[in-house]
């Protein structure tokens, strides 16, 4: 049924009741009326019709003589529209210069304006009239209290139905609040002064993954267990003695990383609780200071070891003099190990210089089990015979973001470690899972001797070695570097069997187009978006186009059959393509980006955290080859 029949089906309605019914908006123009309206004060069509004045009728009432004298009629009216611009609810009851008499009952709309209803009740009032006169047994006060009470029910009346309208729109204001918390990704809850919950929106599990998912009538140990709690209660204790305070804490069941916000409710003596997961806002931050400790470090270390470098030059230089003069053959001992000892201080100078030195984390999407193959490969040719290397998949056939460089780099460093602690025969094994995917871990474990508690204390420290003269004391620290870099961390531990390093790193699924679809094209220039349009449809795509963030979220979530998203990251407008990405958070189409920007920009640095990017400018087949892999070819 169209809007316009559901229309006049109502007007229809209304025209059936037999009082007369009005509703203005709050401009004062008549929306809608019913016929016995017109018919109660014989009004033109002009009065009648929606738009028309509220002053225009109630001028053409007071001139026509509906009020009585009202003198000044100019001045009257303008009483009249006042008193209705600050419209509040009211009864009363009028007589008309017709003689007959009418009820007026008024209530206000939520949107501004108000609706009248107005009743005939001349009948009612001559059959009040005609019992006073015919009951002359009834004394005047009994026929007094008779009439007030029948008045006071009249407004009683119209009270109820102001309240009624009232609790309505409380009701109506208390659901939206409602819907608004529960549509906040964040929890948002209030705990009684008996420790109890009174109010909890639905994302408690949500945010920390094994919660009770409504805890309402609960504790907050009973809600969110003994490791949560040990950390919020003394937090909750000062904020319950009125002392608001915002902490972090790592929720271990999920290795999530929580943000809660107390504020202290004076009026119940409860506390409001608000809890967000940041675990993305801290691993880039996490990155970004290690990216700050890698700056300082190499402004620290840079001049010292171009200082260095030159003495051992100067060192090496004059040793190579003295070799080939004729000295005992204690001294060309001397001279030989003074010789080695240099060249090792210098490419001790050339990893300081790696460690520090400006790198990017570049994560690209990478195959696991293609990655884990040509890792095999490496690792194998550097054991020994009877050390068997062994890998455990647990991700399975899921492509991730992660910098395959830094990545191999480290587990060939902490395999080599692994090596050395099992001897000429043992196992290695690396284990790959994820965490609630939040974190992929990448676990290296071997059947050495684990590490000591000397080891475990400054493992990570520079130049900390327990391999004697053959350590540089550096492996472990450039996998610490690497890895923090990604926004990750390194954690040590020894098993039954030996030790155990594990990377843990911020899990970043993406997925690859494996065959030709519709995909949505989000570019802001014209001319690239037709060059890029043609790229695809040559491989078989079909496309359809966006210039700004709007627009490809609307084509987005209306159009099921798109397959794929290729977004330049800015667009036109002020929001980019990483906007888009969170606006379609949940989304589980792949998104590929696409930018000018050099790698070192803030924006590019980001987008490389979310998705797979490609830098301009690119031909047909490297954008083929990208949208299969997620790999810039």
């Amino acid at each position: 049924m169209s809007q316009t029949d559901k229309t006049q089906m109502t007007i229809a309605g209304l025209n059936l009741i037999q009082q007369a019914l009005t509703i203005y908006d709050r401009d004062l123009h008549l929306a809608v009326c019913n016929r016995r309206f017109q018919e109660m004060f014989d009004l033109p069509m002009a009065l009648v019709t929606p738009g028309a004045q509220f002053a225009d009728t109630i001028r053409y009432l007071a001139e026509r003589g509906d009020y009585g004298d009202v003198g000044d009629v100019d001045h009257f009216v303008a009483d009249r529209v006042e008193i209705a611009r600050a419209f509040e609810p009211h009864y009363m009851e009028r007589t008309r210069a017709s003689g007959r008499i009418i009820s007026v009952e008024g209530s206000p709309l939520p949107e501004g304006g108000w609706v009248t209803v107005y009743t005939d009740i001349t009948k009612t009032r001559r059959q009040e009239e005609l019992l006073s006169t015919r009951s002359e047994e009834l004394s005047d006060q009994l026929v007094s209290y008779s009439q007030d009470l029948t008045s006071a029910n009249r407004k009683l009346e119209a009270t109820i139905t102001a309240l009624e309208e009232a609790k309505r729109q409380i009701t109506e204001a208390e659901a939206r609040m409602r819907l608004t918390t529960e549509m906040v990704p964040a929890h948002i809850a209030h705990i009684g002064p008996d420790w109890r919950y009174t109010y909890s929106n639905r994302r408690l599990s949500v945010i920390m993954p094994g919660t009770q998912a409504n805890p309402v009538g609960l504790t907050p140990k009973t809600a969110l267990g003994e490791q949560p709690f040990a950390i919020l209660e003394p937090h909750l204790k000062n904020a319950f003695d009125g002392a608001p305070g915002v902490f972090e804490f790592t929720h271990e069941e999920s290795s999530r990383r929580i943000r809660v916000a107390l504020t202290p409710d004076r009026a119940t003596g409860g506390v409001y609780i608000l809890s967000m997961d940041i675990t993305e806002e801290a691993q880039t931050r996490a990155a970004l200071q290690q990216t700050r400790r890698r700056e300082m470090a190499a402004q620290l270390t840079s001049g010292l070891a171009h200082d260095f470098s030159n003495l051992l030059t100067i060192i090496l230089g004059m040793q190579s003099r003295l070799q080939i003069m004729a000295l005992p053959e204690d001294g060309a001992e001397l001279i030989a190990a003074t010789i080695n000892a240099a060249r090792r201080g210098g490419s001790l100078l050339n990893r300081i210089a790696d460690m520090t030195g400006p790198r990017d984390y570049t994560p690209q999407a990478i195959d696991i089990p293609g990655f884990l193959s040509d890792l095999s490969t490496l690792v194998i040719s550097t054991l020994p015979e009877d050390v068997v290397f062994e890998t455990i998949n647990a991700v399975g056939q899921r492509t991730c973001l992660l910098d395959p460089g830094m990545l191999q780099d480290s587990l060939l460093n902490l395999a080599i470690n692994a090596r050395d602690a099992c001897g000429d025969t043992g196992n290695i094994t690396l284990r790959i899972e994820t965490i609630q995917d939040t974190w992929i871990d990448f676990i290296m474990q071997d059947t050495g001797a684990g590490f000591s508690e000397k080891a475990l204390a400054h493992a990570f420290d520079p130049f900390f070695t327990t391999k004697g003269g053959e350590g540089s004391g550096l492996g472990l620290t450039m996998v610490y570097d690497m890895t923090k870099l990604a926004g990750g961390r390194v954690i040590l531990a020894n098993h039954t069997a030996g030790g155990s390093v594990t990377l843990r790193l911020p899990f970043r699924a993406t997925d690859r187009i494996d065959a030709p679809g519709l995909v949505l094209l989000v570019e802001d220039s014209p001319d690239l978006r037709d060059s890029i349009r043609d790229m695809l449809r040559d491989a078989g795509h079909n496309v359809i186009e966006a210039s700004n963030v709007p627009e490809a979220i609307t084509l987005a979530q209306n159009m099921p059959e798109i397959t794929a998203i290729l977004s330049d990251i800015s667009l036109e407008g002020e929001e980019t393509g990483l906007d888009l990405i969170k606006a379609l958070s949940g989304d589980t189409r792949p998104v590929f980006l696409i930018t000018s920007l050099p790698k070192g920009d803030p924006l590019h640095r980001a987008a490389r955290q979310i998705a797979p990017v490609m830098r301009k400018p690119f031909h047909a087949s490297a954008l083929e080859e990208f949208l299969k892999s997620g790999v810039c070819a």
